[in-house]
């Protein structure tokens, strides 16, 4: 009875307050007291840290292509802030998605992610979808490691 009424606490305080919970399961783990894991939630809660993790992975991949997109079909509109967000993005992908599991599902998801940001851009550009490539002209690697130029004195901020 005392470890049903521990499994419905832990249920509540899942749903009411996750950080709390959270630090309850660390505690309960650096104890070693693996028994009284709340096992449901926690098998929920790494399956959602997952899928947000692959989800940043591909936010910002759309991002640095929209960027990259918008630099190279728009060079008279290029400023440091379109520059500055393509060495923001980079470093985050390569923090997050530099190997492992994250770099196989972004390199899986490169095409899917493209698109996504060539419809951005259209929209963003009003430039017709059709005068972007219609696949992605970079790899993963490339992406990782790419440094644009200067945007020029004439730059915007």
């Amino acid at each position: 009875m005392a470890a049903t009424r521990t499994l419905d606490t832990l249920a509540s305080l899942y749903e009411e307050d996750e950080t709390a919970w959270l630090d309850l399961m660390a505690e309960l783990a650096r104890e070693g007291r693996v028994e009284e894991f709340d096992l449901a939630h926690l098998v929920e809660f790494l399956s959602d840290m997952a899928r947000r993790d692959r989800r940043e992975v591909e936010s910002r991949l759309v991002v640095l292509l929209l960027h990259l997109l918008k630099w190279e079909f728009q060079p008279d509109h290029r400023s440091r802030s379109w520059r500055v967000t393509v060495i923001e993005q980079r470093q985050e992908l390569n923090a997050i998605a530099s190997r492992g599991v994250l770099r196989s599902h972004a390199e899986e998801t490169l095409p899917a992610v493209y698109e996504r940001a060539v419809e951005r851009a259209a929209a963003e550009t009003d430039l017709p979808v059709d005068r972007f490539p219609s696949d992605c002209p970079y790899t993963l690697e490339q992406l990782l490691t790419m440094v644009l130029p200067e945007a020029g004195p004439e730059a915007r901020s």
